[in-house]
């Protein structure tokens, strides 16, 4: 069971595997539905949120957009850091 935190936003992802056995993000579903391609993923390491909390598969990624995010794979579930607005 995944714990609650409000600086998570867990998200379905589509991965794949590559032929190294590698997984590969593809794409991301938003909280309101949308779906947005991952153009590239840059960079891909065990690392720590500093944001949310957790530790797990980091995934720099580049969106079809140009927006470049990290992506969290953390105890068989996706999520992304909400931004903070106080």
């Amino acid at each position: 069971m995944t714990a609650v935190n409000p600086l998570k936003a867990y998200v379905p992802v589509v991965a794949r595997f590559d032929k190294v056995g590698r997984v590969v993000p593809m794409s991301i579903e938003w909280e309101d539905g949308r779906i947005y391609r991952i153009e590239r993923v840059l960079d891909a390491r065990r690392a720590a949120s500093l944001k949310a909390g957790g530790k797990g598969t980091r995934y720099r990624i580049r969106m079809e957009n140009g927006q470049e995010t990290f992506l969290f794979y953390e105890d068989r579930a996706w999520f992304v850091e909400r931004k903070y607005r106080r």
